[in-house]
């Protein structure tokens, strides 16, 4: 189904609820913020809330339309849950503490606890396990558009980074881990036809579960320099998000013949830069460099119980940490900056060495690693005293480690992972995200079915989620120019705008003819009918709200022309006033 097949109307402008603003909200980020409530499509409610003004409504619903008529197309079912859930399934799944300070917990008149939903695994698992119960009734998968609630720290970005926003989630329930792999095909596939329709550029990238659980997970990302993500490329065509990125491991060097570690005095080197330049001066034929080096990185842990821990992170001296892939790797405890230096008194700020680190040594402190950090390899790091540094620091021989952490931020120039080449960073903003949750949720909920043998198994999922409105802003960023917004034609609001100027009464008798005509033709049209505006208003109007084609009506009437433009190109020509509507609608539905 496309745009035009759809019920056709007529919007008056003089009586349209729309208010447009010639300045940029002051609150507004991002082009999309800003030209979203310029234009008239959305009016901040509250933070990180925003009302749906009439044609913000209708980009909202053709997006949605699209999103459900290819999750119908592949055999899923629409069902639709309440916002307001119950604690229990959430306590059952681990969630009620997991999702820490992002998930809106209330209290009902009788003190008994709710959520606002985040997303609605429990809720899905539970109902298909009142009604179903054999392998006959699967494979299945449902889905809704929604709601959604998450308490987020600092929303941004207009409607991509909200409190209250909406989703289409979806799950798919198998006897077996081969079926899985057939659903989570099937939406993969019917993420490529949304996201084409939709006319975004999108990159499907590697990516990790979060708290959602699960193995195999992919986010669709549209590739902007206003996302929130990082994401990787090689020139051999792997992706992944930057928190999915793993390391090449170098080999393990043999420990014989390695020289001993030795600790030098190397006073005022509280950094990597100061270290580095000390270690050159006093051995310049070393070839010392950043990545020589052996950072020791502590940050603090708060465990979802309210437990609080200090870690140590080792990583090479040239990179920092990552805060996304730390917080990726250790979820669903939370990172806080470490400050109690003074009741760790093991911990030498600035010369942290890893000799006094691990769950054996004395402090107790757990010190994870890079995986470059492999055994035989050499390195200068803290020597826990302030003003000294140990060099040749053999791993593996000289200390341990706890554990290893892919917490190190990913460079310009890192080998991909498969061998397919250097990676190159981009920023993007996801826009959906697949995961293979296997037996989490049904584990927790008891969700089991009969199998062919009469055997009860423990079904596996899947789960799948868009952001319908965030999807908006996205095309709402990659589509404007400096003039408005410019919508591709199956989201737009209208397909035709038609501005009358001037102020004649055959313009705007022309004008109302014309937009008859294409409304009895099937299409959807924006009339500017507002008698008292001048053209320049409304043409700068016509640009804001960006429908994909604009047909003026004004001094040309007289030489029986009309201008027919397309806002996405530019493209202007005359066409005859008797020929109109038919010209009109074939570069409508050209």
């Amino acid at each position: 189904m496309v745009a035009w097949e759809t019920l056709s109307v007529l919007l008056r402008m003089s009586s349209l609820f729309l208010r447009t603003l010639r300045d940029d909200p002051a609150d507004a980020e991002v082009p999309s913020h800003r030209l979203l409530v310029r234009a008239g499509y959305i009016r901040r409610a509250a933070p990180g809330g925003f009302s749906w003004l009439p044609l913000g409504f209708r980009v909202f619903r053709n997006v949605e339309r699209i999103v459900r008529e290819e999750m119908d197309r592949m055999g899923a079912q629409e069902v639709h849950f309440p916002s307001l859930l119950p604690k229990e399934p959430y306590e059952a799944s681990g969630r009620w503490t997991e999702y820490g300070d992002n998930l809106f917990r209330l209290k009902d008149r009788r003190g008994v606890d709710h959520l606002l939903g985040p997303t609605h695994e429990e809720m899905f698992t539970l109902l298909v396990k009142d009604l179903y119960s054999s392998y006959k009734d699967l494979p299945l998968s449902l889905y809704q558009i929604q709601t959604k609630f998450r308490d987020e720290a600092r929303p941004r970005a207009g409607l991509l980074r909200g409190r209250e926003f909406t989703m289409k989630d979806s799950y798919s329930f198998d006897v077996d881990d081969a079926g899985l792999d057939r659903s989570y095909a099937a939406h993969r596939d019917a993420y490529i036809r949304i996201f084409d329709r939709l006319g975004l550029e999108y990159a499907i990238v590697s990516a990790m579960s979060g708290a959602m659980g699960g193995s195999r997970s992919e986010e669709f990302l549209h590739p902007t320099a206003i996302g929130e993500d990082t994401f990787v490329r090689s020139p051999g065509g792997y992706a992944a998000n930057v928190e999915a990125v793993r390391t090449v491991v170098p080999d393990e060097i043999p420990l014989e013949g390695l020289p001993e570690a030795h600790v030098e005095d190397t006073p005022d080197t509280p950094t990597i830069d100061t270290l580095v330049a000390v270690a050159q001066e006093m051995f310049p034929d070393a070839g010392y460099t950043a990545a020589s080096t052996l950072k020791n990185v502590v940050v603090g842990l708060v465990h979802p119980d309210g437990t609080r821990e200090p870690l140590v992170i080792g990583i090479p001296g040239n990179r920092e940490v990552d805060a996304k892939r730390l917080e990726a790797q250790l979820a669903p405890a939370e990172v806080e900056p470490f400050t109690d230096f003074a009741g760790n008194p093991a911990l030498v700020k600035g010369y942290i060495g890893p000799q006094v680190l691990g769950a054996g040594s004395e402090s107790k402190i757990r010190y994870l690693v890079d995986p470059r950090v492999v055994a035989g390899t050499r390195w200068i790091t803290g020597a826990n005293e302030a003003g000294k540094h140990v060099f040749d620091l053999v791993a593996g021989r000289d200390f341990t480690w706890d554990g290893v952490i892919e917490a190190a931020e990913v460079l310009p120039g890192d080998p991909a992972p498969d061998g397919s080449g250097p990676l190159e960073l981009a920023r993007g903003v996801e826009m959906g995200h697949i995961f293979q949750l296997g037996r989490k949720y049904a584990e927790a909920l008891d969700l089991e079915v009969l199998d062919e043998n009469g055997k009860l198994v423990t079904v596996t999922m899947g789960s799948y989620g868009i952001g319908v409105s965030r999807a908006v802003a996205a095309i709402a960023e990659s589509t404007h120019d400096e003039l408005g917004l410019a919508w591709p034609r199956e989201v737009a609001p209208a397909d035709v705008h038609v501005v009358a100027t001037g102020k004649d009464t055959a313009i705007f008798e022309a004008a109302e003819a014309l937009a008859g005509e294409l409304v009895a033709a099937g299409l959807t049209v924006l009339y500017d009918d507002r008698p008292k505006v001048s053209p320049g208003v409304k043409f700068k109007d016509a640009e804001l709200l960006g429908m994909p084609t604009i047909v003026t009506v004004g001094r040309g009437l007289a030489e029986g022309v009309l201008e027919l433009r397309d806002r996405k190109t530019g493209e202007r020509e005359a066409i005859p006033v008797d020929d109109a509507a038919t010209r009109v609608v074939a570069a409508v539905r050209r």
